[in-house]
């Protein structure tokens, strides 16, 4: 019975370890971390930066499997949130980046002016949904 227990943990542990190694190395595949310290000219701290999204992520599974309290979290979840919107921001443009998303769309449509204009509206749509979700939870 505890051997089958053992297993369990063992398998669910490594699971999660090879999930959360591959989600950390698309974020590095993409160039957010690199691009990061390469537009605040801080190239020498990348080991920083990397070791910062990782103890980020297994932080944030601790705090959430263990429902462990954080003291002034009222405080602490708007700014955790900013940082957090800013992150997923910027891995979302990353991507759209790689994949030539905004090239391809200009072109199609044969956008000629207003471009700074789309990404603006871009990025108010989704503040503005992700407001108007998290608003509507309470």
């Amino acid at each position: 019975m505890w051997a089958a227990q053992i297993l369990m943990a063992v398998i669910g542990l490594s699971a999660g370890m090879v999930v959360a190694g591959g989600l950390f190395s698309f974020i590095s595949g993409l160039g957010v971390i690199s691009d990061f310290a390469d537009r605040t000219h801080t190239g020498e701290h990348i080991m920083l930066y990397e070791d910062s999204v990782a103890l980020g992520g297994i932080l944030g599974n601790i705090f959430f499997i263990y429902h462990i309290a954080i003291p002034y979290g009222a405080w602490i979840v708007p700014v955790f949130g900013l940082f957090g919107g800013i992150f997923v921001g910027c891995w979302s443009m990353a991507l759209a980046e790689i994949l030539d998303v905004f090239p391809i769309f200009v072109r199609r449509v044969k956008l000629l002016r207003g471009i700074k204009y789309v990404i603006l509206g871009v990025a108010l749509g989704k503040g503005i949904g992700a407001f108007v979700f998290f608003f509507n939870r309470f």
